[in-house]
């Protein structure tokens, strides 16, 4: 009996000892889950705190990326250091700083709207493609009604800002140049290859622009820069055609490239544009056989420098044309990169002020009034030999006619001039 007391008493100390354990575990196991809901109460009271203070920073962060992805300001800047340099073109011998800040502001300004339309009708066809699907409407990373509002409001400032500070002229083209380019080339790139055509007009215009917000009218000379940017945009969208074809199917756009599987019609239709560049360094030189005085904006170097660099532009375009490859492709593509940079430039160092153009003009008057001096020497030397000749019949008693002769003759050529007997 004794035993089974003993055993007894023993079972019930060792469960009093593990309620206790248990007790102490489950306070200790208390009091830490108590202590960490208080740490990480306070870690994360001093974490909203923090995010608060820094959440306007995030937001212009986040929003500024946004409004430049959907810019795409590097190619808008592109074009408004075209639409600079066809301002700098127009100007005469001092440049109007001024009025060039505010042409490049508000072509900015336009551009950055008519790029980010052009996003917006492509959502769904740039979630379809590599290169495209991280911009900012396809990842979600800013709203459509945002998209608008920016796109809308960037374009109607930009225009009226063009319209205020230039001329209306310059921000009709501006407005035209958004209209064609949004609601034009964006959906003709689902239905034709005339796309890149269409394309190409619109990145001629910048430079025009940049022209008549500087002189106020179109001119022919006016024309070279634009004529450039047209030739010039064939071939760099044909080799980046050919390049991501592969992505452009995926994209459900209709480029020359996707049906020419050989790659020879998209090579030719480069060479071909490439060549046309090649008369434009001699239509930008000022010269005197222009039988129009519109034609010419530099000096006869240009002429030269446009030819060499058009050749090399054209020799990447034939290699590309003889030897079809991705390579050959891609080097025609960083050709067309480097020219339109060293044409541009070339222009602006080679082009002439007012004072040379004046002063060009003085030198070709004097030589046309040289020309026609000498050929007026001849007839007033015979004046004088007649006079002469008259005067020595004169001298020697030769009776010279009355003046009724030349009253009759005056009037009646077919009568014979009377005779009068001494």
């Amino acid at each position: 009996m004794w035993r089974n007391v003993v055993v007894r008493r023993l079972i019930s100390y060792s469960q009093s000892n593990r309620s206790q354990h248990s007790s102490i575990e489950l306070g200790f196991l208390v009091n830490t889950k108590c202590h960490g809901v208080r740490s990480s109460s306070s870690a994360s009271a001093s974490d909203s705190a923090t995010g608060a203070a820094a959440d306007p920073l995030s937001l212009i962060r986040h929003y500024g990326r946004c409004y430049w992805e959907l810019s795409k300001a590097r190619l808008s800047m592109l074009v408004v250091a075209t639409s600079g340099t066809g301002f700098a073109l127009g100007s005469g011998s001092t440049i109007d700083l001024a009025g060039l800040c505010w042409t490049c502001t508000g072509t900015m300004m336009v551009a950055a709207s008519a790029n980010s339309l052009n996003q917006l009708f492509e959502i769904s066809n740039d979630a379809k493609m590599k290169r495209t699907m991280r911009r900012p409407l396809p990842s979600g990373r800013i709203s459509v009604p945002h998209a608008v509002t920016w796109a809308s409001s960037v374009g109607v400032a930009g225009t009226a800002l063009l319209a205020w500070k230039a001329n209306m002229l310059t921000a009709g083209l501006a407005a035209s140049n958004l209209i064609l380019y949004a609601f034009v080339y964006t959906p003709l790139k689902q239905i034709h290859p005339v796309n890149t055509w269409v394309g190409a007009i619109v990145g001629a215009i910048p430079p025009l622009l940049g022209w008549t917000a500087a002189v106020g009218h179109v001119s022919l000379n006016g024309m070279i820069l634009p004529a450039a940017l047209y030739f010039w945009q064939i071939p760099h969208f044909m080799a980046l055609a050919y390049l991501c074809r592969n992505d452009y199917a995926a994209g459900g756009y209709r480029m020359i490239s996707l049906a020419d599987a050989s790659g020879q019609r998209t090579a030719l239709v480069a060479l071909r544009n490439c060549l046309y560049l090649v008369p434009l360094g001699y239509l930008a030189y000022d010269c005197e056989l222009h039988s129009t005085k519109e034609w010419g904006v530099t000096s006869g170097w240009f002429c030269l420098e446009s030819s060499l660099i058009t050749l090399a532009i054209s020799a990447a375009a034939f290699s590309f044309y003889r030897d079809r490859t991705t390579q050959k492709a891609r080097k025609m593509f960083h050709a067309s990169l480097l020219y339109l940079p060293v044409f541009m430039s070339g222009l602006l160092f080679h082009r002439l002020t007012d004072n040379q153009q004046s002063l060009a003009e003085e030198d070709s008057e004097k030589i046309v009034e040289l020309s026609s001096s000498s050929e007026t020497v001849p007839v007033e030397s015979e004046d004088m030999n007649r006079k002469k000749k008259l005067s020595y019949y004169s001298s020697v008693g030769r009776q010279v006619r009355a003046p009724v002769a030349y009253a009759s003759v005056a009037p009646f050529p077919f009568l014979p001039a009377p005779s009068y007997a001494d």
